[in-house]
């Protein structure tokens, strides 16, 4: 995917007018990833499901390990990382999408507009609104009800 992008970015370098480099080439990686996500979702519909090939990543570990090895302590995090990531994908795109770029990849307001093509104040409504769903997915009764 990002060797992909770079391909597209080097490619479309005379497209560039010296603004934001970060977010023109997260823009570059975003509908690289849209373009491959659409074709991989056609050969799916395509593909019949195999067993054994989708069970050999199940136990792959996407997080870091916690400093000690207290078993507990790792049973504690890796159940925290797997909530998280259920609760994340459980948001719908347009949250899930504003979310990881501002939490996970600290851009600003601003930078998260041009990638995405929409106004700052969208941005802002739409990190608030998917900060509330996440709250209400992961302790659905210690958040705020959304009226």
């Amino acid at each position: 995917m990002v060797q992909e992008a770079y391909l597209r970015a080097f490619r479309f370098f005379d497209g560039f007018h010296g603004e934001d480099g970060r977010a023109w080439l997260l823009t570059i990686v975003r509908n690289t990833f849209y373009s491959w996500y659409q074709e991989r979702q056609k050969l799916r519909q395509e593909t019949a499901f195999d067993e054994q090939l989708h069970q050999a990543g199940a136990g792959d570990s996407v997080g870091q390990m916690p400093p000690d090895n207290n078993p507990e302590a790792l049973l504690i995090s890796k159940d925290s990382e797997r909530q998280l990531q259920q609760a994340l994908q459980a948001l719908p795109l347009e949250f899930r999408e504003v979310m990881v770029m501002r939490e996970l990849e600290e851009l600003s307001y601003k930078q998260i507009a041009g990638i995405v093509g929409i106004p700052i104040g969208t941005v802002m409504s739409r990190l608030g609104r998917g900060r509330k769903l996440l709250a209400a997915i992961l302790a659905p009764d210690t958040a705020p009800q959304e009226r």
